[in-house]
C-alpha cells in the first residue's frame, strides 16, 4: 500500500477516555497528598501548595507573598544564595515559586536518584530561609523596573484596566500595583508572612517512579513540611465596575483592546457550552474573529478570547493590538461577529472543525505523566475530578448548533459588555 503524503491522516476520536484519579494518602501534618505514577520516568515533581492569602493583606502590602515567595532561595540558616543555586543545578534540579490570589507555594523538579540528596535542602526553605537584606533590595529594584516597563506597554497596561474596570481599584483583584508597593515591603514583613500565612491548609501533589517502601520513605519526611491552619476567608469589597476606559497616548502606532465581561466557573452546567461559543468565537487560529480582524481586514496580527479566572472570580475578554487609527472599526467588527454567532445557526463544516479542534487539544494535554498532574491541579482547585475531561469529552463529541446558538441568547444579548483601550 502506497502512502499518499499530500493528504492529512484522518482524524479519529476516541471512543474511550479513561482516566485514574490520583491516589490520596495523609501526612502525619495533616496535610493531603495526591500520587500519580509515572512508570519507568526518572524525573520525580512535588508541589506543595497551601492557600493564598495575598487578598487578606492590606492593599499597600499586596507584594508581600511575591517577595517572601522569591526570597526563599536567596539563603537558608545552613547555605547562602550562591551555595542553594549551585546545589540545586549540581543535581539537575530545579525548585519554582507558585503564586496566585488563591494558592502559593513551591515545587520541586529533580531525578529520582537525587532524590534523597535533595530533598532535606528542598525542606529548608520551607522552615530555615532568612530573608538578607542585600538580595531584597536587589529584587526590589528589579521588580521596580518591571512595573515602569509593564507600563509602558500598551498591551500590559490594558489588561490591568480591565481588571480594574470589573473590580475596581480599591478590590484586590484590580489593584494597580505601583512603585510605592515595593518600597513598603521589609525583611521583617517578610518573615512575619513566612512564619504566619504561608504554607496553610498545605496539599502536596507528587509525581514519580517510586518503590512502595522508598514512597513511604518520601511521605514521612514530606509529613515535616509546615501545615498551618487557615484563618477564615477574607470579606472582599465588592466589585466596581466600569463599562469604559480609554488611555489615549498619542505617541502609540498601537491600540491595545480588551472588552468582556464577568463570566462562569468550571462547575457551572454551562461552562462546557460556553467554551464552545469561545473558541468559535476567537478560541483558536481559525475562529470568527481571527478570520474577520486578522485575515480579511488585517488590523491586527492576533486577536483572541479566552475564558479566565482571578481568586475566586470568572470573566470572559477579547484581547488584541490592533492599528491605532482602526481601533473603532475593529470594537465594531467585534460585536457584528458576537452577534452573528448569536443570532445566525453555525454550519455543520465549521461545527465540525471546532469540535475535532477542542477534542485534539484537550487530548494533547495528556500527552506525559506530568500532564496528569497539571490537568488534576487545574480542576481540583475547583472543587472537581477527572470526571470533568470524561464529562467534557462527551460534550464535545455531541453538542450541536443549538447549543451554540442558546448559550450565545443567554450569555451574549442582554448586558452591555467592558470596553478597554490604550493607545
Amino acid at each position: 500500500m502506497t502512502l499518499d503524503r499530500s493528504k492529512a491522516p484522518d482524524f479519529r476520536i476516541p471512543e474511550d477516555f479513561e482516566l485514574f484519579p490520583p491516589t490520596e494518602f495523609s501526612l502525619k501534618n495533616g496535610a493531603r497528598l495526591f500520587f500519580i505514577p509515572t512508570q519507568n520516568l526518572a524525573a520525580v515533581k512535588i508541589e506543595v501548595i497551601g492557600k493564598g492569602n495575598r487578598a487578606s493583606l492590606p492593599l499597600d502590602e499586596t507584594l508581600i507573598p511575591f517577595f517572601t515567595l522569591q526570597m526563599l532561595q536567596e539563603g537558608t540558616t545552613s547555605k547562602t544564595s550562591e551555595e542553594l543555586a549551585n546545589f540545586f543545578d549540581f543535581h539537575a534540579s530545579e525548585v519554582s515559586s507558585m503564586l496566585t490570589y488563591s494558592h502559593e507555594g513551591l515545587s520541586l523538579l529533580t531525578t529520582r536518584k537525587h532524590l534523597n540528596e535533595v530533598i532535606p535542602v528542598f525542606l529548608s526553605l520551607f522552615t530555615d530561609a532568612i530573608f538578607p537584606q542585600e538580595y531584597l533590595e536587589k529584587k526590589q529594584s528589579q521588580r521596580k523596573l518591571s512595573i515602569r516597563l509593564e507600563k509602558e506597554k500598551t498591551a500590559s497596561k490594558a489588561s490591568q484596566l480591565f481588571r480594574i474596570a470589573l473590580f475596581g481599584s480599591a478590590h484586590p483583584y484590580g489593584l494597580e500595583t505601583e512603585e510605592k508597593h515595593v518600597d513598603i515591603v521589609t525583611t521583617a514583613k517578610l518573615k512575619s508572612y513566612y512564619e504566619n500565612l504561608l504554607f496553610q491548609d498545605v496539599e502536596v501533589f507528587v509525581s514519580g517512579d517510586f518503590e512502595e517502601k522508598e514512597f513511604e520513605n518520601l511521605r514521612e519526611i514530606l509529613g515535616d513540611l509546615p501545615n498551618r491552619k487557615s484563618f477564615k476567608d477574607p470579606i472582599l469589597p465588592s466589585a466596581q465596575t466600569s463599562l469604559r476606559v480609554i488611555e489615549s497616548r498619542e505617541n502609540a502606532v498601537q491600540s491595545s483592546i480588551r472588552i468582556g465581561n464577568w463570566s462562569i466557573s468550571k462547575t457551572d452546567p454551562d461552562f462546557f457550552s460556553l467554551s464552545v461559543f469561545n473558541t468559535i468565537l476567537g478560541g483558536y487560529f481559525g475562529s470568527r474573529l481571527i478570520k474577520n480582524i486578522r485575515e480579511d481586514k488585517g488590523h491586527t496580527y492576533g486577536i483572541s478570547s479566552s475564558l479566565a479566572e482571578i481568586g475566586d472570580s470568572n470573566y470572559w475578554v477579547i484581547g488584541a493590538d490592533v492599528q491605532k487609527a482602526f481601533y473603532k472599526e475593529v470594537i465594531e467588527e467585534i460585536y457584528l461577529e458576537i452577534e452573528k454567532l448569536v443570532s445566525e445557526r453555525i454550519n455543520e463544516d465549521e461545527l465540525e472543525v471546532v469540535r475535532n479542534y477542542m477534542i485534539g487539544q484537550m487530548l494533547s494535554r495528556f500527552s506525559s505523566s506530568f500532564d496528569l498532574m497539571d490537568r488534576f491541579l487545574s480542576v481540583h482547585h475547583s472543587g472537581l475530578d477527572f470526571n470533568f475531561y470524561t464529562q467534557k469529552l462527551a460534550f464535545l463529541k455531541s453538542f450541536t448548533a443549538e447549543d451554540v446558538t442558546k448559550i450565545g441568547e443567554k450569555y451574549f444579548t442582554e448586558r452591555p459588555l467592558i470596553e478597554v483601550v490604550v493607545g
